[in-house]
């Protein structure tokens, strides 16, 4: 699975706006409804705020990933947001957060949403690429870090 294959980037939010956890939720799930990739807003946030209970995706480093395997989601998707203030996201860290993933998966889908975090994870252990989507200004800068991110993985792989 190529996570580029996932990201959306009509639903991407590169401004978001929310400056607590649970608006940032509702602004990404918004997103999501616009653009017909969720059909059942309070289905949806059921499923997200049922894994937060278990314990916050909000992972540390600015970094958070809310998911769900969910029957309101039509096709699995995901949603790169940014925010330019960050965000009080009960983090394990305690810091705020400023980049979020939200992975919405339908509920046949059974492991894409654990393989999109696992590729999201490869993805931001190297060195300097949260940072390189803090200066993302466009959906397109988004897909192009991360095809820069797969290049030089692939680059170190073949060291």
């Amino acid at each position: 699975m190529k996570i580029q294959d996932l990201l959306n980037k009509k639903v991407m939010l590169l401004d978001l706006q929310a400056t607590t956890k649970e608006a940032a939720i509702d602004e990404m799930i918004n997103s999501l409804v616009d653009n017909g990739v969720v059909t059942d807003f309070d289905v949806f946030k059921a499923g997200i705020m049922a894994r937060e209970a278990q314990t916050s995706t909000g992972l540390g480093d600015g970094i958070a990933m809310p998911h769900s395997k969910n029957p309101a989601v039509k096709e699995a998707t995901v949603l790169f947001a940014k925010s330019n203030k960050g965000v009080d996201y009960e983090s394990l860290d305690g810091q705020p957060t400023d980049l979020f993933f939200m992975i919405a998966a339908p509920e046949g889908a059974n492991d894409t949403h654990l393989a999109a975090l696992a590729e999201l994870s490869k993805y931001l252990m190297q060195d300097g690429f949260a940072d390189r989507l803090r200066k993302v200004t466009s959906p397109d800068e988004v897909i192009a870090a991360f095809n820069t991110g797969e290049e030089e993985a692939q680059a170190e792989e073949a060291k």
